[in-house]
């Protein structure tokens, strides 16, 4: 059953109402960046953002998340507005609160595991990446089976019923494990393919390229190989990890591998499933972290990458900051600051192709630290 094909179609335009849950003690610029951030998740699934609010709560609700008083606000936001879709900025909406709220809202609730999940589902073009999508959404799906009940039902598409379909939801459990277990034997297959290709470039020098999620990866590597690697102005719009030559000086190359951009609470089942994609960052000789410049939350960004980089056993690699996207950068100020912060980092634009020979150079100075021997010459 492949996770690209056998879904619900959602709907175009969906109008969608966003919601964050602003804890009492918390920073609020923090709920803010997140919302934000939640936001352009929502729109990259295709849904049309109506409004956004924050709610100050001491606890999360255990049955409607922002408490039965505040939900005939929400009603009468749905009805004035012709909202479709309720989105918290929550991972894991425990399934009673999902049935309580659509009960009670008559509209379809989803949190920010879903959006993502949708988004993956999405943008899975190899047979890797559509099993990896698969195999979280199972395993996201499998410890609510019994609490979801009717959700799992429910007809119609939209963002957030976007899963291996209605003919899967509605099997048992048993079923859903057999499915992981085929799964998991096909990503086995197709990482010991990987570990043979592996071990074919064992002469050469391999360079993982990571960052947050739309800081212009494949762009930079595109740039760098004269490649045309797939890029859109979008969050995900790659899931895939690909290696390409690229060639820093005369006679020396070393291999760039691209792969899939992190965000703020990626939902533990991704990272999960896609370990084997993943795998390419630990077995890198080293990194180069692409960092959006242009972005408001330059920082948090940079300390998203640097714990998701920390959680693969990563943290200690050596690693070449390139501050990217320079040319939408209008801040003199955040220049000076990032110059000063951090002085070794390379900065520039992979669109105009700007300080890329910055980049290169210093590419070429940890290989040659790395071992020269190791790296191919060119013919």
């Amino acid at each position: 059953m492949d996770a690209s094909v056998n879904r619900i179609p959602s709907s175009k335009d969906e109008r969608a109402l966003l919601f964050g849950v602003r804890m009492r003690g918390t920073d609020a610029r923090h709920v803010e960046a997140s919302l934000d951030e939640l936001e352009l998740l929502v729109t990259t699934a295709g849904a049309v953002v109506v409004d956004r609010h924050i709610v100050t709560r001491e606890s999360i609700d255990a049955s409607f998340i922002v408490g039965k008083g505040y939900l005939d606000v929400i009603a009468e936001m749905i009805r004035d507005r012709d909202i479709r879709l309720i989105v918290f900025d929550l991972n894991g909406i425990r399934p009673a609160q999902v049935r309580n709220l659509e009960d009670r809202l008559k509209c379809r609730v989803v949190g920010r595991t879903e959006i993502i999940m949708e988004i993956f589902a999405r943008r899975a073009r190899s047979a890797e990446a559509k099993i990896q999508v698969e195999m979280a959404q199972l395993k996201y799906i499998l410890p609510r089976l019994k609490g979801l009940g009717g959700v799992l039902s429910r007809l119609g598409g939209g963002i957030g019923t976007r899963g291996p379909g209605e003919k899967m939801l509605e099997t048992d459990r048993r079923h859903v494990l057999r499915r992981i277990k085929t799964l998991n034997q096909k990503l086995e297959r197709i990482k010991k393919h990987r570990d043979t290709a592996r071990k074919g470039r064992r002469n050469e020098i391999v360079v993982a390229v990571v960052g947050y999620t739309n800081a212009g990866k494949s762009t930079l590597i595109n740039c760098l190989a004269h490649d045309d690697l797939f890029v859109e102005d979008r969050l995900f719009a790659t899931l895939d990890s690909y290696t390409r030559a690229v060639y820093l000086a005369d006679g020396k190359k070393c291999l760039m591998v691209d792969t899939v951009g992190f965000i703020r609470n990626l939902p533990s089942s991704l990272i999960e499933s896609f370990r084997s994609t993943l795998e390419e960052i630990r077995n890198a000789d080293f990194l180069i972290h692409v960092i959006d410049i242009s972005s408001p939350d330059i920082e948090s960004n940079r300390n998203t990458v640097q714990q998701e980089l920390h959680d693969l056993g990563c943290a200690d690699k050596k690693t070449i900051l390139f501050f990217n996207k320079a040319d939408l950068l209008h801040d003199e100020a955040t220049l000076n600051r990032v110059i000063g912060h951090y002085p070794d980092a390379v900065i520039g634009s992979a669109a105009l192709g700007t300080g890329l020979d910055e980049l290169k150079l210093k590419t070429l100075q940890i290989c040659d630290a790395s071992g020269a021997a190791d790296l191919l010459l060119t013919e």
